[in-house]
């Protein structure tokens, strides 16, 4: 699931998603104005592209694992299995050892051939014990950090700009890994029980990377911004006064005397939905974005913007779960105007509508979101069910079943 998060000024036309030869559901949908239509263009550009990894173990022989790779996206869609055996995993690559000139004539160690003493054996063949847990959390992060390399390589040859928020799933070995880097979020809903998968990426909960990043390498602040924190900006007749503050180090507020430094606009602005990173950006991690600058400045951001998500991984095999077990993912446009408990409540609802092996369940729980998170034309705008503000930003959400694909016939 990718979705945009940066600044560009485009957005693309009406799509509508559907999943019909398997048992994963999702519905994207763009926002409409305050007139109905669907937006052409807007404030963010958003494009999402879904993906998910299901298998059915007890379909394969027990010595074999598989894993379905499912990618849909506006222009083509796919589906590839893959079955292999988990042989245990090497430490170190085997690789062709080559001697370095400067090794040939290098004298040989007067202690070369010594003995080591007992006691120092173990320092040198101790191995720290590495799980397929981690080798696969590890593949995730490369992978993403790959895609953002390319995204910068093509930015040039198919001069494409932007940048977006990334949310993925993976099915592997009985565990589900979810992978965040931006403001999506995903949940597990389990006999009612709701499980936080991820968690957004913004710059107050990342408030202090940011900080010592800038505290490191103030450069990259341009001479425009400081990288402390205070509750509000500060005038120039304040100066010598004492403020609160905090910095990189702190999660509470202290008392300090204001520098001419401290009358620099903070790194850091804003609360809520409404904070900042150097007055531009919302979300702290995603792709791209390489092009990304200061307003009416020389000063980029992508360094303070990471591609590494956060995976969280929830292990299957530990519970026997229903058909109405289910994991949500969805843009933050879902979850601005809806909370875990709403969200968990209109899947429930949605599915005890249903027989249990209706394929069609999972897409329409999916679509309700997408509808309620939008809201009802009204003459003061698009309005939820409690006359609040609906969404105006772009939604997509995922409804994956974990009990099993089920009987669809």
């Amino acid at each position: 699931m990718l979705e945009r998060a940066s600044t560009m000024r485009i957005k693309p036309a009406v799509r509508w998603w559907w999943w019909t030869g398997d048992a994963v559901r999702g519905v994207t949908q763009c926002p409409r104005n305050a007139q109905g239509k669907r937006r052409g263009a807007g404030r963010t550009f958003a494009s999402t592209i879904g993906a998910c990894l299901t298998a059915t173990p007890a379909a394969v022989p027990l010595s074999w694992h598989p894993s379905c790779f499912t990618f849909t996206s506006a222009t083509c869609s796919g589906t590839w299995w893959i079955s292999y055996r988990t042989p245990p995993h090497p430490l170190c690559l085997p690789g062709i050892a080559r001697e370095l000139p400067a090794e040939r004539n290098r004298a040989p160690l007067a202690q070369a051939h010594a003995e080591l003493p007992n006691d120092a054996l173990p320092r040198f063949h101790l191995e720290k014990a590495v799980s397929h847990e981690s080798l696969v959390i590890g593949a995730i992060e490369n992978a993403f950090k790959r895609m953002d390399e390319q995204i910068e390589r093509e930015r040039m040859t198919r001069l494409v700009a932007g940048g977006c928020c990334a949310l993925a799933v993976v099915y592997l070995l009985g565990k589900v890994y979810v992978a965040n880097a931006g403001d999506s979020r995903a949940i597990i809903i389990r006999n009612g029980e709701i499980i936080p998968m991820s968690r957004e990426f913004t710059p107050e909960t990342e408030r202090q990377r940011l900080q010592f990043l800038g505290f490191l390498r103030p450069e990259l602040l341009g001479n425009e911004f400081t990288h402390l924190e205070f509750p509000r900006r500060i005038q120039h007749k304040e100066l010598g006064k004492k403020m609160l503050y905090r910095d990189q180090n702190m999660n509470g507020w202290a008392y300090k005397r204001i520098e001419e430094d401290d009358l620099k606009f903070p790194l850091i602005y804003g609360e809520g939905k409404k904070a900042r990173v150097m007055a531009t950006i919302g979300v702290t991690r995603g792709l791209g974005d390489h092009d990304l600058k200061v307003y009416n400045s020389n000063i980029h951001i992508k360094p303070f913007l990471s591609c590494v998500p956060e995976v969280r991984v929830y292990d299957l095999t530990q519970y026997e779960h229903c058909p109405d077990d289910v994991l949500v993912l969805g843009t933050d446009g879902l979850w601005d105007v809806t909370n875990d408990r709403e969200v968990a409540d209109v899947v429930t609802e949605v599915l005890m509508g249903y027989e249990p092996n209706d394929p069609c369940r999972y897409t329409m729980a999916a679509y309700e979101l997408v509808v309620r998170s939008r809201g009802v034309l009204k003459e003061r705008g698009w309005r939820l069910a409690n006359d609040k503000l609906g969404s105006g930003d772009d939604i997509s959400v995922f409804v994956i079943p974990l009990g099993g694909p089920g009987n669809y016939t």
